[in-house]
């Protein structure tokens, strides 16, 4: 088993900045491909960042160029810095352990409480 908790949403207005941290607990951290997805109400959790190792990370198109994805195996965390945040982008981002991908959809087999990130115009 592997718990995930998330820190650091909050209100920010648009074009503001944001850095969410997860911090995890049980098994061997560093195996796993870790992520972060995030979910409005009536819509699908989508894929935001993954990261295998420090350079192999990968991002949904929207948030390229301004979201930047980490991990510190030493630590157990993993971060997702966000910049010039937009107000559409207000949602629960949830923080994800051993995430895998079949075609287009993307799942994991752990997953954070989330934690809400707000965007204000």
């Amino acid at each position: 088993q592997v718990q995930l908790v998330e820190s650091g949403g909050g209100l920010v207005q648009a074009g503001g900045s944001l850095r969410l941290s997860c911090e995890a607990s049980g098994r061997t951290f560093s195996n796993y491909v870790m992520g972060w997805f995030r979910q409005t109400p009536g819509k699908e959790r989508e894929r935001v960042a993954t990261v295998l190792t420090g350079v192999l990370t990968a991002y949904a198109d929207s948030v390229k160029g301004r979201f930047t994805i980490s991990r510190d195996n030493a630590k157990n965390t993993v971060h997702l810095q966000m910049n010039n945040l937009k107000p559409d982008e207000t949602a629960v981002y949830y923080c994800a352990a051993a995430v895998t991908r079949a075609g287009s959809t993307w799942s994991a087999s752990y997953w954070g409480q989330g934690t809400q990130v707000t965007v204000s115009s």
